[in-house]
């Protein structure tokens, strides 16, 4: 039995002790597939690996149909790729959501799929990764499947780190089958997850990821029949593992380039940035940005205004957002993750940002000067966190903005935008941008948003002629609209183009619309182009499938050039937007609600305190949702939720309340001065509360209290929803996505081309 792995960070040393510790002998020892053997092999599936251990009569159990049950059911409403924690040091503990088995089987299962769609075809995918604990292993083992099974994978030389945008890019660009990228995104540390992309390199809607559960069902099936079943896996320097393609193409850098420069690269924006005289901090969390984001920005000539934080691949993330004790101030390893927009509380009730404090720009700004931006990406390079340096007696400025803010030292603080603050200033930026290069009025604008993100932006686009599509969360929400409206662009070239919105509103977007913006209030963004994006094969579309910040990044740059240039802060241009486009909704706030501690390294504990978290979550849901859901079927007035809510919060106020509606993921309550939407994670025992309108204390109340509320069904509510409907109510919920969904769904079936790369 090997030691226990050391580290020369404390709290990374703590973290490998802990879970040293709480690992089984058992789990320790086990050797069910060596991919330290280079050569081909065989893993035997058994049918005791399906049921529990035993040290007596199961010796050999793994409890997979337990580990399955959770996948399923995590493929059917996963946001962002199927995602949970991993046993860090032995990642074969299929005690965990993510194990080294469970990519095995799910990965031949996609494989089965494909060859089934596809049979006797030339199958091309690509597999990416960032810089996460065992990814490199589930990397390894993806690609060692699909090419045991006749596919070949598009990897970088010796499967380096890519970001997830440009894995989905290349997916697009070179018409692959679609891929597999590791991430968990800005997730803790010991978070993993596959993101499954199609051939469109977006992450796969629920019915793409239930086909290949249907498989790892079959092959379970199999298993109990047969008592055994071979998963073959190849040599490790199989010819299907191909790292020619990414290596002859650069890793694809000169190809988004070039992309980059039919959109937010172009010279308009090119030139602002090479006019700048400072510099422009990039925070590279994790590290994995630094190895393709720098040759983009050398490649465009602009490398020079850059500084970085971070350019080292680290798991552990350079320590950002860990501590040696929890909200609660117990005495334990605890991740907020490396979100730089959480919030949390200390002890004392005090508001602070528990990830950006963890950065210590107290320390490593002190020698910038006042106005410096600093970029904070994530770990796959997907997310932006806008921030900048002020002076210190600009606070009351900024608190009356309702602009977030640190104090680094007596004379700076550092703003920390929201998303939905730093996307309203570049949505801004661009449409300028764009009028002055005398090019907007070519084509109506529109734009599409997450219902959980900012009014601000809905007021922005109303007020510039840019029409809005609201979706549920999640970037592959975005990218299933943008494939609408390219089938229609396709099918009716000089017909208005039609898409309904998740709320059940028809927009009309005009004649051959351009998408100007799409993102969502956690960080990511993509913007359009005017002209249509081509893939080598000859499809079109209308802007990339998942979020890049490095378009955030481009256009960031460019107007923190030009603000600079008249000495105007990044805070300033963001009032002056409120005040040009007669913005009401100023405000938003967002309220993260975790009911355990995802960090903690005994399963079991984890396991028991996530199903407790998960039940709380889904009371606090169908609180809200099935009063959602009555009200849309007639079962229940809008009087009669005002009833339920007013009584059940005494504190609050829902007389002003205009609409209760279900979006997707969430319960949607518009107010005459505000929104509130209560979502429950898809992925994990959270729930998570927005708000959006006038009065940034009023919304932090009502986020609060609404969020945290326990989901006690109150005599009003029984009164109203009978327990049939409360216990149907999720079902109903699933069958108004998926209308919403399919309704003039992009179906058209993938071909795939004569490959001349």
């Amino acid at each position: 039995m090997e030691s226990c792995k050391k580290s020369d960070v404390a709290l990374e040393n703590e973290l490998f002790k802990s879970v040293y510790d709480k690992t089984p002998d058992y789990i320790k020892d086990l050797c069910l597939m060596d991919f330290d053997n280079k050569g081909e092999f065989s893993f035997i599936l058994k049918k005791e690996h399906l049921l529990p251990y035993d040290e007596k009569n199961n010796p050999e159990g793994l409890n997979l149909e337990e580990w399955f049950a959770g996948y399923a059911k995590e493929a059917k409403v996963s946001t962002a790729g199927i995602r949970g924690p991993q046993n860090i040091l032995y990642p074969q503990d299929t005690r965990f959501p993510i194990n080294l088995v469970g990519i095995v089987l799910a990965t031949l299962a996609k494989a089965l799929v494909a060859k089934e769609k596809y049979p006797d075809k030339n199958i091309l995918k690509i597999a990416g990764r960032e810089v996460r604990y065992n990814s490199d292993k589930f990397l390894d083992a993806i690609a060692r499947i699909q090419a045991a099974n006749g596919i070949k994978t598009i990897v970088p030389k010796d499967r380096q780190t890519i970001p997830i945008w440009l894995a989905s890019f290349l997916a697009f660009k070179l018409d692959l089958l679609g891929g597999e990228y590791i991430t968990s995104s800005h997730g803790i540390s010991v978070k993993n997850a596959t993101k499954d992309l199609n051939s469109q390199g977006s992450q796969y809607l629920p019915e793409e990821s239930m086909e290949f559960v249907e498989k790892i069902s079959e092959i379970f099936d199999q298993t109990r029949k047969n008592g055994t079943y071979e998963i073959k896996i190849s040599a490790s320097d199989n010819p299907l593992i191909d790292e020619r393609v990414m290596e002859k193409l650069n890793d694809g850098v000169d190809l988004y380039v070039e992309y980059l420069k039919s959109g937010v690269a172009q010279k308009i924006n090119l030139d602002l940035i090479k006019e700048f005289r400072g510099r422009i901090v990039i925070e590279n969390v994790g590290g994995s940005a630094y190895r393709t984001l720098s040759r983009v920005l050398k490649k465009l000539d602009i490398q020079d205004k850059f500084t970085w934080f971070n350019t080292e691949e680290d798991p552990f993330f350079h320590s950002i957002g860990k501590y040696d004790h929890t909200p609660l101030g117990e005495k334990a390893f605890y991740d907020y993750s490396v979100d730089a927009t959480v919030i949390s509380k200390r002890q004392d009730g005090e508001k602070f940002f528990p990830v950006i404090e963890t950065l210590h720009y107290d320390e490593k700004l002190k020698n910038f000067p006042i106005g410096t931006a600093v970029l904070i990406t994530d770990p796959d390079h997907d997310r932006l966190t806008i921030t900048q340096t002020e002076a210190f007696d600009r606070i009351p400025y900024l608190e009356k903005a309702g602009i977030d803010y640190i104090k680094l030292d007596e004379k700076t603080v550092l703003t920390v935008f929201t998303a939905n603050q730093a996307f309203l200033i570049l949505m801004d930026f661009w449409a300028k941008q764009l009028k002055a290069q005398g090019v907007w009025e070519n084509h109506p604008r529109f734009m599409i948003k997450t219902t959980a993100s900012a009014l601000s932006w809905d007021e922005w686009a109303k007020h510039n002629d840019v029409k809005v599509i609201n979706v549920p969360v999640g970037f592959k929400e975005i990218a299933n609209i943008m494939k609408k409206v390219e089938l229609k662009l396709k099918k009716a070239p000089q017909k208005e183009v039609i898409i309904d919105d998740v709320f059940g509103n028809s927009i009309n977007l005009g004649v051959s619309p351009r998408l100007l913006f799409a993102g969502e209030e956690s960080g990511g963004m993509i913007m359009g182009s005017d002209t249509f994006i081509k893939s080598l094969a000859g499809r079109e579309a209308i802007a990339m499938r998942e979020k890049s910040a490095t378009e955030a990044i481009m256009v960031a740059a460019a107007l923190i050039s030009k603000l600079s240039a008249c000495n105007k802060s990044l805070s300033e241009q963001l009032v002056e937007i409120f005040e040009a486009n007669n913005i009401i909704g100023r405000f938003d706030t967002r309220v993260d609600i975790a009911y355990y501690n995802e960090s903690e390294p005994d399963i079991n504990k984890l396991k028991e305190a996530k199903i407790a978290g998960e039940a709380k979550r889904t009371k606090n849901d169908l609180f809200y949702l099935t009063m959602a859901i009555a009200l849309k079927e007639g079962v229940m007035t809008l009087e009669n939720i005002k009833d339920v809510l007013n009584d059940a919060f005494k504190s609050l106020i829902f007389d002003g309340l205009k609409s209760v509606k279900f979006v997707g993921d969430g319960t949607y309550l518009e107010f005459d001065d505000k929104y509130i939407e209560i979502r429950p994670s898809g992925t994990d025992a959270k729930t998570k509360a927005y708000a959006g309108g006038l009065d940034k204390a009023v919304l932090e109340t009502y986020a609060g209290a609404m969020g945290y509320y326990s989901g006690d069904r109150t005599p009003f509510h029984k009164k109203y929803i009978n327990d049939e409907f409360y216990e149907t109510a999720k079902n109903k919920a699933m069958d108004y996505y998926l209308k919403f969904v399919e309704k003039d769904a992009n179906n058209e079936k993938f071909v795939i081309p004569d490959y001349k790369f």
